[in-house]
């Protein structure tokens, strides 16, 4: 669903400098086994995305087996979707010490995990942990690692490859719901559950398609940039820089630290030469310690590298604009969410189970999904276009959408709006965009990861929100409407703050020509 954190100058790999000798590209980057990254990327938005946008199903099997109130139960598929958006910038620790593919396989079988173990639920707070917790973490394990592996084999044509990849998860809403309603009516909840969990293994088989580059492909990667792009991609790996002028990541202490490795080799060595017999325990002590020196290096290099990328960026909240952009998505992704959660069962009290059946309202939202992201994307990129008003056009669009759709009581009229609201939804594809207009390239990949996290914040409390508001007035209504409200505030915060920072410049300028 969403770009790229590489595509967005989230860089992983060795950005070490390189001589000005010609050097013969990768076969691999834009080409070869790069678009079995895109089909491995492609799966992981499939299996997950997918997946998480068809708990509507099990969340009505969910309500009728433990008879909670619907605000209680909404909190496993919200933690399941907000923690695999929240955890991202953690994994990241992750992939900084472990890579992107030993990282993904890990994930795979945690998500795996969580569907099998949530087979045997007894309550729904059991389910918290296993479907919620554990299968959220195994998801956001696998979810950046595909997203991050795409922006590494890709240079020229990465916007194709970023947009094949995250089509996954249009079409996996679509998939997965029309085989969770099959499953769920064949061989009942529970049995359902376990039978994902199988499928979902095949994340680890994505994982593995993982292939990291080398460090000498990533040289020939940038080497083959144009100047333009070089510049651009030293502006984007500003963070990472940043820590080796400031020592934490610098030559010196690494090479100390291999002069020290080396030693205790060096000791091993002459230990294993000796021969003694009472040497033993002393070779085996020096081998401990050679594994524990050389963990210590990798996990202080991944979390100096994490930790600059994520937490240095405390200037991005000077920004008015940016913090105004951070509240509106605390508000939106949850309008996007609560939909796919609460709409199976407003089909059932509307007495349109036989209509849905035949083509699911949520697997219309996820089919014209597709289409939205692709057509606002050719729009926004129109030279006579702003990107910022098709951006805020379609976020009317959607607000709109979800204050209209508690009116519709009729199929087509729910038909048609659910249209509306995935179309609308494909402003997703602009957010790195619009995110690079408000803080620019030198602070991307930071802002975007922040931004992301507000958006799992929302997917986290939107859902039981909604079902607790039903609890109290046992209508739907009055959810739509309150989060389509919330919505709009977050909207006019985007609009009013722009205006306030055009109009701080002319005060300024008009206050020095009277001095």
């Amino acid at each position: 669903m969403y770009a790229s954190r590489e595509d967005i100058g989230y860089d992983f790999g060795d950005d070490s400098k390189v001589g000005s000798k010609p050097i013969k590209p990768n076969p691999n980057i834009d080409g070869g086994w790069a678009w079995m990254i895109v089909l491995s990327s492609f799966l992981v938005h499939i299996l997950i995305m997918g997946s998480q946008m068809a708990l509507g199903i099990l969340n009505m099997e969910w309500l009728e087996e433990f008879n909670q109130s619907r605000g209680l139960t909404a909190w496993v598929s919200s933690l399941s979707m907000g923690i695999t958006l929240i955890v991202g910038p953690f994994i990241g620790l992750f992939i900084s010490m472990c890579g992107c593919r030993t990282t993904a396989v890990i994930g795979g079988l945690l998500n795996a995990l969580g569907w099998i173990l949530s087979a045997y639920a007894s309550n729904v707070h059991y389910l918290f942990l296993t479907f919620g917790v554990t299968a959220g973490i195994g998801s956001g394990m696998v979810y950046l690692p595909a997203v991050v592996m795409v922006g590494q084999y890709f240079q020229k044509r990465r916007a194709l490859a970023q947009g094949l990849s995250t089509t996954g998860t249009g079409f996996g809403a679509f998939l997965m719901t029309a085989l969770l309603k099959y499953l769920c009516t064949e061989f009942g909840w529970r049995n359902a559950m376990f039978i994902q969990g199988a499928i979902s293994l095949n994340l680890c088989v994505c994982g593995a398609l993982m292939r990291p580059l080398s460090p000498k492909d990533l040289r020939e990667k940038y080497v083959v940039r144009s100047d333009s792009e070089e510049n651009r991609a030293k502006a984007l790996s500003h963070s990472t820089e940043t820590i080796k002028s400031n020592g934490v990541l610098s030559e010196e202490p690494e090479k100390k630290e291999e002069v020290a490795n080396e030693e205790v080799h060096g000791s091993v060595q002459h230990i294993e030469t000796g021969g003694k017999s009472g040497s033993g325990r002393s070779m085996y002590g020096l081998r401990i310690l050679k594994t524990v020196s050389q963990l210590t290096v990798t996990v202080r290099k991944g979390f100096a590298l994490w930790y600059s990328s994520y937490f240095g960026a405390a200037s991005l909240f000077t920004n008015r604009v940016f913090v105004a952009f951070i509240i509106w998505a605390l508000f939106a992704y949850s309008s996007f969410v609560i939909p796919f959660i609460h709409l199976p069962e407003i089909v059932k009290q509307y007495n349109l189970s036989r209509q849905d059946n035949v083509f699911p309202l949520t697997s219309i939202i996820a089919i014209v999904h597709i289409f939205g992201k692709v057509i606002l994307g050719i729009i926004s990129d129109l030279p006579c276009i702003s990107t910022w008003n098709v951006f805020l056009m379609a976020n009317f669009t959607l607000v709109t959408c979800i204050l209209t759709l508690p009116l519709m009581q009729t199929y087509i009229g729910l038909a048609v709006v659910c249209a509306l609201i995935g179309f609308s939804s494909g402003y997703f594809s602009l957010m790195p965009v619009v995110t690079e207009d408000l803080v620019g390239t030198k602070h991307l990949a930071n802002a975007y990861g922040i931004i992301i996290c507000a958006n799992g914040i929302s997917a986290l409390f939107g859902p039981p929100f909604a079902g607790w508001i039903y609890d109290i007035t046992q209508k739907y209504d009055f959810s739509f409407y309150i989060a389509g409200l919330l919505y709009m505030v977050g909207i006019i915060f985007l609009l009013i703050q722009p205006c306030i920072q055009k109009k701080q410049p002319r005060e300024n300028s008009t206050e020095e020509a009277q001095v």
